[in-house]
């Protein structure tokens, strides 16, 4: 199953995805259970929704977990870092967790699949 991801147009500007995510994609390694990348029709929706709900964030997620509200994102102003994020939870109580970049983030996910499994 391939992804495709949103436009440069639907993205906030001058964010770009960091290359190790773009060689996950390109690996096709995109269910992670209980994590799953989200296509760009995902992305776009629940950008919107962050946005609504976070306003003073910059958010692009890429990955959710299928059991709970957790989005893994990318934030505009924090570079490569990810910011896990459990969606609908009140201002100031979203924040689960922040990785350095996304190869930490991917290693959690695949421990994580381990556990799940």
């Amino acid at each position: 199953m391939e992804i495709n991801l949103p436009s440069e147009s639907k993205l906030p500007k001058a964010f770009i995805y960091p290359e190790p995510f773009l060689n996950v994609i390109k690996l096709d390694l995109i269910n992670l259970e209980p994590w799953i990348i989200m296509n760009s029709d995902q992305v776009v929706f629940r950008m919107q929704g962050l946005k609504k709900r976070y306003p003073t964030r910059v958010l692009v997620p890429f990955a959710k977990r299928l059991d709970n509200d957790d989005l893994a994102c990318f934030e505009l102003e924090k570079g490569e870092r990810v910011q896990v994020i459990h969606d609908f939870a009140s201002i100031g109580f979203e924040q689960r967790k922040e990785f350095n970049g996304f190869w930490d983030w991917f290693r959690d996910a695949i421990d994580e699949m381990i556990e799940f499994d």
